[in-house]
């Protein structure tokens, strides 16, 4: 799938110009868009490993997708003096917001994923969504190709593209498509509520109107179990090949049986750790780089096994131990 935000608390009296903020208390606070999505889960996982080997306490704040709530997590963190907050915003235009309040409370921010459209922070940590869109989108047209369906159309079940990282796959994904001669798209239906449950609707949908349909990319982890149900719903197995993004355990068994052609594998625990260290890079007064990228791993069901022993920590946190 998927975006996160981490925020360095401070106090007012202890900021010094162009330095790190000093904590006021030891605790670092995680504002996310739904944790019941398995990608911020995994990502709040590696924040809080690095939160806890500096001694500090940890906290996850649940925005379920909804800016006014976000607003609200960020302005009660910011109210108790929390030494830091990590936020995947819900989307890049209401990254601003919680920003705009930081600033005023002299915190610096590092953004771990999603993107904002303006404001203040200290490092960006980004997956390259481009690249790992395009790559999922490769291997999709080469399975395609290899079955001589390139002639079919594939469809898109996106994450919203208010989201620069969103805006990201789907481009990625749609040049890897024309690259590959495939030219027919059976439409884009942007994702609200993120479960299963909706991209089976939105995957019935568009079995429905594209018979022809031969391909689909859906655009971040839980909801690609949705769109497989609701091909097997349709007795359309085997004639419609899948690629998502994202990753969880489920997965495996998935890529393994061929079910599920391949997925552009981000790497959240690896991002929330490297969210995390940024902060506490900045807090001692160290440098910190503008923008670190953390690369995605494309896995298929030819690379599975090999791949298995990064993806358990990096991508699942070792939830699937």
């Amino acid at each position: 799938m998927i975006l996160g935000l981490v925020l360095a608390g401070a106090s007012a009296l202890g900021l010094a110009a162009g330095g790190p903020a000093l904590a006021q208390s030891k605790e670092v606070v995680y504002l996310t868009p739904g944790l019941d999505l398995p990608f911020w889960r995994y990502l709040a996982r590696g924040v809080e490993k690095v939160a806890e080997a500096e001694g500090y306490g940890f906290q996850a704040l649940d925005s379920h997708n909804d800016a006014q709530t976000q607003l609200q997590n960020a302005q009660d963190a910011i109210t108790r003096g929390v030494a830091g907050i990590v936020l995947s915003p819900t989307d890049s235009s209401t990254a601003p917001s919680v920003l705009q309040l930081a600033a005023k409370a002299g915190i610096p921010v590092v953004i771990a994923d999603i993107g904002t459209n303006s404001g203040e922070y200290v490092s960006f940590i980004i997956s390259d969504n481009y690249e790992g869109a395009h790559g999922t989108g490769e291997a999709l047209a080469a399975a395609l190709k290899e079955k001589g369906w390139e002639d079919g159309s594939v469809g898109i079940v996106a994450i919203s593209q208010a989201r620069l990282n969103g805006q990201a796959r789907t481009k990625g994904f749609r040049d890897a498509m024309a690259e590959a001669g495939i030219a027919s798209e059976a439409g884009l239906q942007q994702m609200q509520s993120y479960t299963a449950d909706e991209t089976f609707r939105f995957t019935q949908d568009m079995l429905t109107a594209n018979p022809g349909m031969r391909g689909l990319f859906v655009q971040t982890d839980q909801p690609a179990v949705g769109a497989l149900r609701a091909i097997r719903a349709a007795r359309r197995q085997g004639e419609v090949l899948v690629a998502a993004f994202d990753g969880i355990p489920e997965f495996v068994p998935l890529l393994q049986s061929g079910e599920l052609v391949a997925s552009g594998m981000q790497q959240p625990h690896l991002m929330g750790e490297t969210a995390g260290r940024a902060l506490f890079d900045h807090l001692a007064g160290k440098p910190v780089e503008k923008e670190i990228l953390v690369p995605i791993v494309v896995v298929t069901a030819g690379n599975i096994e090999e791949m298995l022993p990064t993806i358990r920590e990096s991508v699942f946190a070792n939830e699937m131990d």
